[in-house]
């Protein structure tokens, strides 16, 4: 998990730096998707589509069996996807949020990532949507929507990360340990206690951690399956069933953190309640 500032992006549009699908990078591909470079909704969809193809090699390369049961899915995530997904400290997310702090700062990171997954989520299911009204396209469809589930899962990891730093609990050691924390974390829908975390987290997922994190990458990708509608309904129940999951998923998160928070900041009585009130606030409206 790559953390500091995001990479630039190139000038060049969807497409237009062709690589072999066999060679394609997925945890690149996905740090582009869920970068700033991927804010651009004709960007994000030309690199889905080329993780869709480079995801459908994959799985083929890890064969039946693998991938029917969801072992490479979660191998996948774990190992070529989380490690890559681009994480900005406190002072960068400060810094790109013109000095935002605390709360103010945290509503903002959840309400670009909610659209983010909204909008991931409206294109597949608008593909998968067309794809429905021609049978003989719709064995294509399933890659389609195994990318989106794979990057709606790498913005709400992100997403998780931030937030950590935002409420100034992020988790000690490596990357490696970051990782596995916070892809733990998004799979029990849990924020970290930054005085366990150095105790309780390895640099790699236990066996339990991956039963985990492969139960939830397959319901996630089950809840887009129910995308595959007639016309425009696909991507209108895709984008809206993402958003609502991404902000239930930050209010689980931030009700985690704050308590840990002000309990590290050694607040008094006083700023306890207050900053008790903005957080349940800010909880009320779901942002």
């Amino acid at each position: 998990m790559t953390t500091g500032t995001t990479p630039e992006s190139d000038p060049g549009g969807p497409g237009t730096d062709l690589v072999p699908v066999e060679q394609e990078d997925l945890g690149e591909l996905v740090g582009r998707i869920v970068s700033e470079e991927g804010a651009d909704p004709k960007r994000r969809a030309g690199l889905v589509a080329r993780l869709a193809r480079a995801l459908a090699g994959s799985a083929r390369a890890a064969g039946v069996k693998s991938a029917a049961g969801g072992r490479w899915l979660a191998d996948t995530f774990a190992e070529d996807i989380a490690p890559r997904i681009p994480v900005r400290d406190r002072e960068t997310l400060i810094r790109h949020h013109k000095g935002l702090t605390g709360e103010e700062l945290a509503d903002v990171l959840v309400r670009n990532a909610a659209h983010a997954t909204t909008t991931v989520g409206a294109a597949g299911g608008a593909l998968a949507a067309v794809q429905f009204t021609a049978p003989p396209l719709l064995l294509t469809a399933p890659a389609q929507l195994v990318a989106e589930s794979l990057v709606v899962a790498a913005i709400e990891v992100k997403l998780i990360a931030e937030l950590h730093e935002v409420y100034g609990t992020p988790i000690p050691g490596g990357g490696l340990r970051r990782t596995t924390g916070y892809v733990t974390a998004w799979a029990h829908r849990r924020g970290i206690d930054p005085l366990q975390a150095g105790q309780s987290l390895t640099v790699v997922l236990g066996a339990a951690a991956k039963a985990a994190l492969r139960k939830r990458l397959l319901l996630l990708l089950g809840r887009h399956l129910t995308t595959l509608g007639p016309y425009l309904t696909g991507a209108v129940a895709g984008g809206a069933l993402n958003r609502t999951a991404t902000l239930a998923l930050a209010r689980a998160i931030r009700a985690d953190l704050a308590p840990a928070a002000v309990e590290k900041a050694g607040a008094g009585k006083s700023a306890v309640g207050k900053t008790g009130k903005k957080v349940r606030r800010a909880l009320g409206r779901g942002a």
